[in-house]
């Protein structure tokens, strides 16, 4: 498969460093080629699939199967029409351009299929959350297609709408946003308690990082693994009433996907 990134900002470039690390494992037979203005030109070799371009390739010199646009949302109707021509017979286009709606790609793209995806950050470590949603003329074999790229970079979950893929942007594609905000001002909490700042962001992180694998090598629900940890007048019991006793956590948390799911609305 022959394989156009258009783009090579954060996204983009995260999503290309995972499937760079993985394409002699999963993706022997495809070719990437990431057609950005920024990017220093050079050719594929035979350990590297990767190609990178300063500008699209003749008309009558390359096709591509699948042409993945990275762009800002503001610059897709720019660069997306000149890779109608250069889809081969049977490609389609899959966007990871927020609020750039299927039927706007579809008319942009030579009414091409269409697959949006909104994959996070964590794609460049193989440990990403994409949301895929496909309009009705993308194949199943289209869908398996995207769908392998993606998993190759974390987890995958289809959804039936767009109103939905917005949703999930809120939680999951915005969500490492919250993740680093919430540890920062842990660490920061940490410091105020005398903890030196190597320690506290070392305690902080790991701390995190072993709740979370903790959460899910197990079945018992969140709320149970709290109370697991949680002693009956004890210093986590003191600590969870500080941090959500009156609830205003849950409802700074429940505001803060609102807000950005209205974002995502307002982008369409």
């Amino acid at each position: 498969m022959r394989i156009a990134l258009i783009g090579h900002g954060k996204m983009g470039g995260a999503l290309l460093t995972q499937w760079r690390a993985v394409a002699a494992e999963r993706f022997a037979g495809h070719r990437f080629f990431v057609i950005d203005p920024a990017v220093e030109p050079g050719d594929a070799d035979d350990t590297d699939p990767v190609t990178f371009l300063r500008e699209p390739p003749p008309i009558d010199g390359s096709v591509f199967d699948l042409v993945i646009v990275a762009v800002k949302p503001q610059l897709v109707a720019d660069v997306l029409p000149d890779y109608a021509p250069r889809l081969a017979a049977g490609g389609f286009v899959a966007s990871i351009a927020a609020g750039c709606s299927i039927a706007r790609l579809h008319a942009l793209s030579g009414e091409a299929p269409i697959v949006r995806v909104m994959p996070n950050l964590p794609s460049a470590i193989g440990q990403g959350v994409s949301g895929l949603c496909a309009d009705a003329t993308a194949s199943p074999a289209q869908r398996d297609a995207i769908e392998a790229l993606m998993a190759a970079a974390g987890s995958t979950l289809w959804v039936k709408d767009e109103d939905m893929l917005d949703r999930l942007t809120a939680v999951a594609g915005s969500g490492p946003g919250y993740v680093f905000e919430i540890a920062r001002s842990y660490v920061e909490a940490a410091e105020a308690l005398g903890i030196a700042p190597d320690d506290a962001r070392r305690l902080v992180l790991d701390t995190m990082a072993g709740t979370v694998a903790m959460a899910r090598a197990s079945s018992a629900s969140l709320a149970e693994l709290r109370t697991s940890v949680t002693s009956k007048n004890g210093t986590t019991a003191a600590g969870l009433d500080a941090l959500n006793g009156d609830g205003v956590l849950s409802a700074r948390l429940e505001a803060t996907l609102n807000a950005a799911y209205d974002r995502a609305v307002e982008l369409r």
